[in-house]
């Protein structure tokens, strides 16, 4: 009995510890797979959310590229700086609000004729080679004119070996403010002393890429040499709002230019959004050759950058593998000023986590009390609102994983489903075994279908027993061969057990030679004493023609005497383990028995109880006497007209 109240929570345990394995796995499994599947479903609930965002003023930004088209116009990358400088002034003569130069300029120029002729005279000591030097063409000169002439932003790349010097930008950090995942490096490399010092910014160019190489993010800060240092799309966006320095403060970390004030991130990064819309792109050639319209510059923040891949500006990121990295600075810009910052919420793993074990504990839920359909659509549904409700709240700008709430969710399903299934083939097969031998096929089917409808651990219900017996059976079994005596018995309980089952009653148990039957048990029989009273009157048909012929005959089978009678009696399971047995024990089970062997004294072959009497069609009964039974008193006792 213990054994059949654990079985029921047997699935519920197998959907709980499936889920359980999962969020065990999940934060067991290496960081570099876990953290780039968590990307990837971020750039889909990110590019999901997108139609949802509320309309923002659009940016202007615009992308002077060094293409394919500029390269076979002008020349072979790398451009004279000379070049570069004309480049810089024609676009700076649109008055952008800021350009920003997506271009390493490392180290001093040492191709331009003014160059040439210092590293002349150096090498052979000749004054009039040095004094000559001055009035030539000055790549450096040039560009460093052009820049001092706009607001130009230089760009400056992070490197462990690097030493040159980096031109303050002010920071001030209020107390409490922690960027504990800051991206740092010991040194840097960037422009020479004289192109820095007409700059009006410098930013760094680095990008991070993800575990999966995938550039997804763009550095708002990094640490370089100690120093908090800021990115070039950041820096590109405090000269275009003409703000001097930076503030940032805490609880909750924000940044502060100007009058612009956005959410920090704690590693210092701005997680872009995976698909970036479209935006003016202007060939370099164009503006060097004159051909081109400026007013799309005119008070736009500009980044010029190269897009061929000559310039080695090419990154791999969730929006194309060959992205220029120019386009990520600029998406960069157009978030800042949109005011989207994704980020993960505090405590996020935990939220996660904790959303996690109500999934599953809802999926077992609906594991368990939904038939198929309906719990294949409840899940369903639970799994898109996980995926609908990340959706949105990265509309909002928090970055919730979905992930291990809808694995965890989806296996315990699946678990506590088979787990139910293989419960459910484990009772019908135990319901079948139990009842086959004793009822109808169909009951059995019935039971089977509707388990529930059993109450196996016991009930006081209503019955009609039905107890039989063979007259001088002794005597039979010692003149009777042993092979002969079982054959002949074999086909009397097949007859009997089929009679009993066609008329909707229970084989009880077969005691001997003697069959006891229940009717109304285990299922509701309507008008179940008028059903018994029509077995009887069947198997007394059947026996006494199956004694009258064959091996019955030869062995002098008797007849079969039947008493039966009605009313409560409590019924269910009785015994331990798997030696359980569906009987009933009460008064009209007792007075059956007694009733079966009252035959013998009144010489009948069918004796009805008064309450089963009672019940019956008072035509088809008459009246055999009144007994009196020790314990009961008299009773009246009846056979089948």
């Amino acid at each position: 009995m213990a054994e059949s109240r654990l079985r029921p929570s047997r699935p519920v345990f197998a959907g709980l510890l499936a889920g359980l394995a999962v969020l065990l796995l999940a934060q067991t499994a290496p960081s570099a797979w876990r953290d780039g599947l968590r990307e990837r479903v971020f750039d889909l609930t990110l590019d999901a959310s997108a139609p949802w965002r509320p309309a923002t003023p659009e940016t202007r930004i615009a992308f002077v590229a060094i293409d394919d088209t500029s390269l076979d116009a002008v020349g072979p990358w790398p451009w004279p700086r000379e070049t570069l400088a004309r480049l810089v002034a024609e676009v700076t003569a649109a008055r952008p609000a800021a350009v920003a130069i997506d271009i390493l300029l490392a180290g001093e120029d040492e191709r331009s004729p003014a160059a040439l002729a210092r590293r002349l005279a150096e090498a052979t000591g000749r004054a009039e080679i040095a004094a000559l030097a001055p009035t030539l063409t000055d790549g450096d000169r040039a560009l460093a004119t052009a820049i001092a002439a706009g607001p130009v932003v230089l760009g400056w790349v992070l490197d462990p070996r690097g030493a040159d010097a980096l031109a303050p930008v002010p920071v001030l950090l209020r107390e409490g403010v922690s960027l504990d995942g800051l991206w740092r490096e010991a040194g840097a490399s960037g422009p020479p002393p004289r192109l820095a010092a007409a700059a009006a910014g410098a930013g760094t160019l680095s990008l991070p890429g993800d575990a999966d190489g995938l550039v997804r993010r763009v550095p708002l800060f990094v640490g370089a040499g100690g120093e908090l240092r800021p990115g070039l799309a950041l820096e590109a966006a405090r000269v275009a709002a003409g703000a001097s320095g930076y503030l940032l403060s805490a609880d909750p970390p924000r940044l502060t230019f100007g009058a612009v004030s956005r959410p920090l991130p704690p590693d210092g990064m701005l997680r872009l959004l995976p698909v970036a819309a479209p935006l003016p792109v202007i060939p370099a050639s164009a503006l060097l050759q004159g051909g081109a319209d400026l007013a799309s510059l005119a008070g736009a923040v500009v980044v010029i950058g190269g897009s061929a891949p000559e310039l080695g500006a090419l990154r791999a990121s969730a929006q194309d593998p060959l992205t220029p990295s120019a386009l990520l600075q600029l998406q960069a810009l157009r978030q800042l000023a949109a005011g989207i910052v994704p980020l993960r919420p505090a405590g996020a793993t935990l939220w996660e986590m904790a959303l996690a074990v109500l999934s599953i504990a809802g999926a077992v839920v609906v594991a368990r009390r939904l038939g198929p359909l309906p719990a294949a659509l409840a899940m369903a549904m639970l799994v898109a609102a996980l995926i609908l409700g990340s959706a949105l709240l990265a509309r909002a700008d928090w970055l919730i994983d979905p992930t291990p709430a809808v694995a965890a969710a989806l296996l315990a399903f699946l678990a506590a489903s088979l787990a139910g299934f293989s419960e459910a083939r484990w009772r019908e097969s135990r319901l079948r075994r139990r009842f086959e031998q004793h009822l109808a096929p169909g009951v059995v089917e019935r039971i089977v279908a509707s388990p529930n409808s059993l109450r196996l651990s016991g009930e006081r219900r209503e019955v009609t027993a039905l107890f039989t017996d063979i007259e001088g059976f002794t005597r039979t079994t010692r003149e009777a061969g042993p092979e002969q005596l079982v054959a002949v018995l074999d086909g009397y309980f097949e007859g009997v057990t089929r009679i009993v089952g066609e008329h909707g009653g229970m084989v009880d148990k077969l005691v001997g030679d003697a069959v006891h039957a229940l009717f109304n048990a285990p299922l509701d029989l309507e008008d179940h004493p008028r059903r018994a009273l029509d077995c009887a009157v069947a198997i007394l048909a059947w026996t006494e023609a199956y004694r009258a012929s064959g091996p019955a005959a030869a062995i002098g089978l008797g007849r079969t005497r039947q008493g039966l009678e009605t009313g409560f009696a409590i019924v269910g399971d009785v015994g331990f383990g798997a030696k359980l047995d569906y009987t009933a024990h009460g008064e009209a089970v007792n007075m059956a028995a007694r009733l079966e062997a009252l035959n013998k004294e009144l010489g009948s072959s069918i004796c009805v109880g008064p309450a089963a009497a009672a019940r019956c069609d008072p035509v088809r009964l008459r009246r055999l006497a009144e007994v009196d039974l020790r314990g009961i008193g008299p009773v009246p006792v009846f056979s089948p007209a």
